[in-house]
């Protein structure tokens, strides 16, 4: 599979989880952690007459940034690529070395800075670090056909760059916690290590071989963005704002209507008949004075009074709600045991 192909399965397996998180911002905000692990491809080297080429490796990656919550954000890498040779060559007319072997390594630190793309529910991203690599050859060996033995050993540091393509897909469950799919290109400037050449008569020759180290890297990983504490919010459905509201109060601990009340119950039923109406809430309410369960029933009462009412307007009862709040819902806020006029009351809402 190319690198191209390994990269775009990646990113259309999290398009299915991608369904149920509209409205989300899934970007970075404050402090993360993250790993990943996955497969690296190390360039062959060729100097010098020699050419090192390798197997398939692995790459590890650990990182702590910081995320502003616009998309960009901050971190620094630790990481690690192994790659083990596959084979040694000569220049003709040596050809390949036998018994060719060892491998390679870079481990260093990056700085890194990457912007995440809003999608809802997953967010791609793209970034690019700098930073420094050390770059190791251990025991790369090969056996020429007439005997001499080539031995590449040692390490040196050097800059380091980078360049980061990847996709977060948020874990509803987990607040803060996501899965990172990611390809990485990471080179440096070069390497010079060092080379021993020994004849079957023991004369040892020694040499540099420029080691060149272009890695790519497909990361498989996880992130913890701390102090996110609300997964992906749900997306409400808009209602419609109420056509008009009509308040009927009501004496001390009364649930019988005034003249005033009828009055204004009277406009209510007739505001229904002007403007489409579907529903017409009833809400009785009270104030403080008394115990929470006789307001509860008090409440109930006055809603049940002003419904009567309607009713006997000529509104068909099937469109009325009712419902007693007792003392809950205090439209004045007062301490206990107080008599409020204004919360003595019942809304009417028609929707």
């Amino acid at each position: 599979m190319s690198l191209k192909k390994a990269l775009l399965a990646a990113t259309l397996l999290s398009l299915p989880m991608a369904a149920n998180a509209q409205g989300w911002d899934p970007r970075v905000q404050g402090v993360y952690v993250g790993a990943g692990f996955g497969a690296n491809f190390l360039q062959g080297a060729s100097a010098s007459g020699v050419d090192v080429n390798f197997e398939w490796g692995y790459a590890g990656v650990l990182s702590v940034g910081f995320g502003f919550g616009n998309g960009l954000r901050l971190e620094v890498e630790g990481s690690y690529r192994q790659n083990d040779v596959s084979s040694v060559k000569a220049a003709a007319p040596v050809g390949r070395l036998a018994r060719s072997g060892g491998n390679a390594a870079s481990y260093g630190v990056m700085f890194n800075a990457l912007f995440d793309f809003n999608l809802g529910a997953v967010a791609p991203y793209v970034g690019a670090g700098l930073g420094y690599q050390i770059h190791n050859y251990d025991g790369v060996r090969g056996t020429a056909p007439n005997g001499n033995r080539l031995l590449l050993d040692g390490d040196e540091g050097n800059f380091a760059y980078q360049l980061i393509a990847g996709v977060g897909l948020p874990i509803q469950a987990v607040p803060g916690l996501a899965l990172t799919a990611e390809y990485r290109f990471m080179g440096t400037l070069g390497h010079d290590i060092t080379g021993t050449v020994t004849t079957p008569g023991g004369v040892v020759t020694r040499s540099t071989f420029s080691a060149d180290n272009f890695n790519h890297s497909i990361l498989f990983g996880v992130r913890y963005n701390f102090g996110r504490t609300a997964g992906p919010a749900p997306v409400a459905a808009v209602a419609p704002a109420p056509a008009r509201t009509f308040l009927v109060f009501f004496d001390w601990d009364r649930a019988d209507l005034t003249a005033r009340a009828r009055q204004i119950i009277a406009e209510a039923a007739q505001a229904r008949t002007a403007q489409r109406v579907t529903r017409i809430e009833v809400n009785g309410h009270t104030d403080t004075s008394g115990s929470p369960r006789h307001n509860q029933g008090l409440s109930e009462r006055r809603a049940a009074s002003v419904a009567a009412e309607l009713v006997r307007l000529g509104v068909p009862r099937g469109e009325i709600v009712t419902r007693g709040f007792g003392q809950t819902q205090l439209l004045v806020a007062t301490a206990d045991n107080v008599r409020e006029p204004q919360n003595r009351r019942v809304e009417i809402i028609l929707r």
